[in-house]
């Protein structure tokens, strides 16, 4: 008996017809779409405009404004918020010579808006240019039917228990490839850095990898790259949720192992100042919980359980090879006595502003407690 898959309406839609309207000359017109967080932290937004000619650069862009009430981060009365260009991207989905620009959102008298980490990320990464930190953040997300159940498993029951389906082969171990390959081809268009994906431990949990990134460029490259997930899975009618843990029981959670080094690091004999950052680390357990998810730790205190290759929320461990520690050292990095990290905490909805600007904060400006140093006047 077939199954009717739960999909939305609009991903039902004669997309032969929409093609013949995509394959129209624009006349030396470009179309932008700008694309920030909204107010969850969460969530990203967009809307287009045209523009009389194709910008080749950032500066080209202009700023522009939306309608804060309407995404959490404004009143009624005085709505109006700032889209900031900050970086931008080719469109895999209308196409060259249109963009996707990625926007910082500013209030009604220039300060950042809440959900706008970037800002302070910025200032901490330019701080730190000279250590030239890379980042490489492993997005894990699972595939919801329309109806909010995993997409692909029985309507009422569940699949057979993990072990067959990470990185697996076959349509009854994986749900979902068409739209986990067009969304690799489509960040590849757009100039993501996108390094690589899988299928993750749970039927319909998977995987993409992007980086290496320097400094703020991790954000921007990651927000894009999720940006460009939901749209895909729009056009085939489906959700991509970065909830942590979708599914109560022993399935695995998800989230955003976040792989680091500095220059140092990455030199013979960078171990030992891995092993450094690693111990600064461990003495601010509670500030990095806090920050690795929107919800300061709650959203981790479902995954962060010390099961399904987790660590415990409440304790610091670190280990090479170990896929339940805090920190994990590659083993060949072990072997070499140089390389890179890999923080295992962040959870799958962390923003990796923030987790960015909270290792940088720790590793390399010494900082400890759980407060945080204002470097706005240096």
């Amino acid at each position: 008996r077939a199954v009717a898959m739960s999909v939305s309406h609009s991903s039902r839609l004669n997309k032969l017809v929409r093609e013949q309207y995509m394959r129209l000359p624009q006349d030396g017109m470009v179309q932008v779409t700008y694309v920030w967080i909204d107010g969850s932290g969460e969530g990203v937004r967009c809307k287009s405009r045209t523009l009389d000619k194709e910008p080749k650069s950032i500066e080209d862009v202009p700023e522009w404004n939306f309608d804060g009430s309407s995404t959490a981060q404004a009143e009624g009365s005085n709505s109006d918020m700032f889209l900031v260009p900050v970086c931008m991207f080719r469109d895999p989905f209308c196409l060259d010579p249109n963009k996707l620009v990625l926007c910082e959102v500013l209030k009604y008298n220039r300060k950042p808006a809440e959900t706008n980490l970037r800002h302070t990320c910025k200032k901490v990464m330019d701080l730190v240019k000279d250590s030239h930190p890379w980042f490489g953040m492993e997005q894990e997300y699972t595939l919801l039917g329309i109806n909010g159940h995993p997409y692909g498993w029985p309507d009422n029951g569940f699949p057979g228990p993990q072990g067959p389906y990470y990185c697996g082969v076959g349509a009854d171990k994986v749900y979902g490839r068409d739209i986990v390959e067009s969304h690799y081809k489509a960040c590849l268009y757009a100039g993501v850095k996108i390094c690589g994906t899988n299928a993750e431990v749970m039927p319909s949990q998977w995987e993409f990898q992007v980086g290496p990134c320097e400094g703020i460029e991790m954000g921007d490259h990651l927000w894009m790259a999720r940006f460009i997930l939901h749209r895909v899975c729009e056009d085939f009618g489906v959700v991509a949720t970065l909830d942590p843990k979708p599914m109560t029981g022993n399935w695995n959670g998800a989230g955003c192992h976040t792989n680091y080094s500095t220059e140092e690091m990455r030199r013979e004999g960078g171990l030992k100042h891995i092993e450094a950052a690693i111990e600064k680390l461990s003495k601010r357990h509670d500030y990095h919980i806090c920050v690795y998810d929107p919800r300061g730790g709650r959203d981790n205190s479902r995954r962060l359980t010390g099961h399904h290759e987790t660590s415990n929320i409440f304790e610091f461990s670190a280990g090479v090879a170990n896929r339940g520690a805090s920190i994990r050292i590659p083993r060949q990095v072990g072997q070499d006595g140089y390389g890179y990290f890999e923080d295992r905490r962040p959870a799958a909805n962390c923003d990796p502003y923030a987790v960015t600007e909270a290792i940088m904060r720790t590793t390399v400006l010494n900082e400890t407690g759980v407060e945080t140093k204002d470097y706005a006047d240096h």
